[in-house]
């Protein structure tokens, strides 16, 4: 599929929308399309057509290389000419949309993991989830509401083992470099009554600047969330911040054409957790979580709540890992799923994805009152 014009994208963009699986799977709120020919400006085009007044990258326009401390520094090389594009993948690549040479690493659980695969297991293709989480900045600019991923080079191997490694047993098979989905909306709406009664009613506080805050931090071995050792950078030490730009988000993003709502947040940033009192009308059974409201300030707690309600929607059977092709184009609802990287890849294997998220024009919307009567 050639796109040569601005009517092209538009056209695209009713495709993709057409193109969302009408089953189950329409949950996961993405689609993919095959043997796509998109040039930056095409795919920073399209993304806009989903948010029109966006401008901006998520992590704003050519600041990707700024802050040497990110977590996010060695993944994301800008596209100089479009700025809201990044070149991302695996090896050095040549003489790229204008990049001379770009050394490109894909992401390794090692780096950021408490615990690691042995060697061993990683020769026999056993890999992990390297970290769940949706593209946003949280700080300052608003999530995107669309990411468009477009495959350029992509390497083929044999297929991998991810395992969680949690004393579960799970492990899911995946293509070698895939990228796995799960769905927020099925986070949401396979919780147990007292959870979904805590979901609803709660707001997360990111930390300022989250990927330098979480940079010296390890990551549970199932890539979501982070474990509490206390290495977190201190606020202190931080870039400048300013407290009217920290982002405090709703748990549960509210889709405005379904009404459906998504379990959406990115566990490793998280610093707060904000939980609203239960409604003066609504029943109280004795078995809800925080009936009084709190503000949860102790990361440990935190992390554990935030885990135990999301950890059972990234069981093996809710993960779909997509197997990419070459001149693959994947749109997905950065608002209505969380998504990873998977895999390992040898220094030759050269992987080239062009990746493109524009900072929203507005914020999430939370639960209605009227969701927060039914489910709280």
């Amino acid at each position: 599929m050639l796109l040569n014009s601005q009517t092209s994208v538009e056209k695209l963009k009713v495709l993709a929308l057409a193109r969302l699986p009408r089953s189950n799977s329409m949950r996961y709120r993405s689609c993919f399309i095959r043997n796509a020919d998109l040039t930056p400006e095409q795919q920073y085009a399209l993304t806009k057509a989903f948010d029109p007044t966006s401008e901006n990258y998520g992590h704003g326009n050519n600041k990707t290389g700024e802050t040497k401390k990110s977590i996010l520094h060695p993944d994301l090389k800008t596209i100089p000419r479009v700025p809201q594009v990044q070149l991302i993948g695996n090896g050095t690549v040549y003489n790229h949309e204008g990049l001379a040479e770009a050394k490109l690493k894909h992401p390794h659980h090692k780096t950021f993991h408490k615990t690691r695969v042995s060697d061993e297991d990683e020769a026999k293709g056993v890999t992990r989830f390297y970290r769940w989480h949706i593209d946003a900045a949280l700080y300052d600019l608003s999530p995107p509401k669309v990411t468009t991923l477009y495959g350029l080079n992509v390497p083929k191997g044999d297929r991998q083992i991810c395992r969680y490694d949690d004393g579960t047993g799970d492990e899911l098979e995946v293509p070698l470099g895939t990228t796995a989905f799960v769905s927020g909306r099925t986070m949401f709406d396979i919780l147990p009554p007292e959870f979904k009664s805590l979901a609803v009613r709660s707001k997360v506080r990111y930390a300022p600047h989250p990927y330098v805050w979480m940079a010296p931090a390890h990551a549970k071995s199932t890539g979501l969330g982070i474990e509490t050792e206390g290495l977190e950078m201190s606020y202190e030490e931080l870039p400048p911040w300013e407290e009217s730009k920290v982002k405090t988000l709703p748990l549960l993003w509210k889709n405005p054409v379904t009404g459906a709502l998504h379990f959406q947040v990115h566990p490793c940033g998280v610093s707060e957790l904000i939980v609203d009192p239960l409604p003066a009308d609504v029943k109280r059974t004795g078995n809800e979580l925080y009936p009084d409201g709190a503000d949860i300030k102790d990361l440990q707690t935190v992390r554990d709540l935030l885990y135990k309600m999301q950890r059972p929607a990234i069981a093996p059977n809710l993960v779909y890992p997509h197997d990419w092709d070459e001149k693959d184009l994947v749109v997905f609802h950065n608002r209505g799923v969380l998504h990873t990287v998977v895999g390992v890849f040898k220094e030759d294997q050269v992987r080239a994805f062009h990746q493109c998220n524009l900072a929203a024009s507005d914020d999430p919307t939370g639960p209605s009152e009227e969701d927060i009567k039914k489910w709280a």
